[in-house]
């Protein structure tokens, strides 16, 4: 997670939220949608988004995020747009960096958005404060930072690295006597620790031993050489989340490796995906017999044969999208919620006061299978105090088999208690 932890005190109740909500709307209109992000009222107007992420930077990169966004963009509009309309993408680089993040927001005010949608972001208050003075509502993003999961105008999709980490803490548990846990050496990666010792600690196991890496390093090999003395001898395990940088962690691993006790190694979804597997040699690679948690089924699975089609139809031959890469998949289930939520107004008018609105009414979006049925209303939100408006604390327990991603368990599990206790 990303930022200043920021401390929440206990739920108010739910008449007290209501109340503020109508105070804050009566004092500023502007900040309540009414008067940004109106496009789209008229049937001949355009519904216009913007989705964003980082490009051409030294550390992380999504280009897939925005291309994915405009190949859907492309697809809808060739059957008709949605409820009959037009959809336009907006695409920004946040170039990795907090004025860069606040840039794409002021440029989605500026363009009177009525949602950002599918986005990525390390940066989350430096965008998110001006979408919530304009009362642009923020779907489906990432879930890389803590605000995305905190702030009233933003609709997650899925539990964002809290699950992923609290849910690799569940898998690992029951599989390894001892863990260790690399991950980047910044404000981000400090939260991690606590979020997979409160998986492990759901199996009654000890707390993992945290090892910290620079977030643009390329030879990790100390890192390495920590890991594998912590995780000592049979039965111990190594995960790591570093993002981008996972693979860089890896490669000093495997020329390590052989000087220590065999271990198993582990990871979550966006720092290992199947792509980075078939790269590295599939069945005969690195990743053999890798323990990873996600927050979607395995890029193989049937549920993801629509996107993919549309992938085929709009994107053929755009390296940019794939259907393997979690900012791509995330990308997906956004637009197919903003689909669901422009379809339920019935062909009244598009504007950001009416996403939210209908957000905010417990409309019931499906998303074939890819997450459980996603809702936001207040009490559909869990009770963690840190992440008050996570609402999918469900995850994937996946394993490399024969150089596939393939369910380690069935179906979906849920660590909202696990996230509920990590506080």
């Amino acid at each position: 997670m990303t930022g200043r932890r920021r401390t929440f005190l206990p739920r108010p109740s739910k008449t007290a939220v209501l109340a503020a909500a109508a105070a804050a709307c009566t004092s500023l209109i502007a900040g309540c949608g009414v008067i940004p992000g109106t496009t789209g009222g008229s049937r001949d107007d355009p519904i216009t988004v913007m989705t964003w992420a980082p490009e051409k930077t030294k550390a992380t990169n999504k280009p897939g995020v925005p291309a994915m966004a405009q190949a859907y963009a492309r697809w809808v509009n060739a059957h008709g747009g949605i409820d009959g309309r037009e959809l336009k993408v907006l695409t920004c680089n946040d170039h990795n960096d907090p004025v860069g993040a606040a840039g794409c927001a002021r440029e989605a005010v500026d363009e009177d958005v009525v949602a950002v949608v599918g986005a990525y972001s390390q940066h989350g208050r430096s965008f998110l404060a001006p979408l919530e003075l304009a009362g642009i509502p923020y779907i489906g993003g990432y879930g890389i930072t803590d605000d995305e999961f905190s702030s009233p105008l933003s609709y997650p999709v899925n539990g964002g690295e809290p699950a992923l980490l609290a849910g690799n803490g569940r898998q690992l548990a029951a599989r390894c006597d001892r863990v260790a846990l690399v991950r980047p050496d910044t404000l981000a990666g400090d939260e991690l620790p606590k979020l997979l010792n409160s998986g492990l600690r759901d199996g009654h196991h000890k707390p993992v031993a945290d090892i910290r890496a620079p977030e643009d390093g390329t030879d990790l090999t100390p890192q390495a050489e920590q890991a594998l003395k912590h995780a000592g001898a049979e039965h111990g395990c190594v995960t790591a989340a570093l993002g981008a940088r996972t693979d860089t962690f890896y490669d000093s691993f495997r020329r390590t490796k052989d000087d220590y006790p065999p271990v198993r190694i582990s990871s979550v979804l966006g720092s290992v995906d199947q792509s980075l597997v078939d790269r590295t040699g599939g069945a005969s690679g690195p990743y053999e017999g890798a323990y990873v948690t996600g927050w979607y089924p395995p890029a193989g699975d049937p549920r993801w044969s629509e996107m993919r089609k549309v992938i085929r139809e709009q994107a053929f031959g755009d390296n940019r999208v794939d259907p393997a890469d979690a900012g791509v998949q995330t990308t997906w289930i956004a637009y197919t919620v903003l689909k669901q939520v422009v379809e339920s107004l019935d062909g009244g008018e598009v504007s950001a006061l009416s996403l939210r609105r209908a957000l905010d009414g417990g409309l019931r979006v499906g998303t074939g299978g890819l997450t459980p049925t996603l809702r936001w209303r207040f009490e559909d939100l869990i009770a963690a105090s840190e992440f008050p408006r996570l609402i999918n604390s469900g995850v994937t327990f996946q394993v490399v088999r024969d150089g596939k991603f393939v369910p380690a368990r069935k179906g979906f599990v849920d660590v909202e208690q696990t996230l509920e206790q990590s506080a």
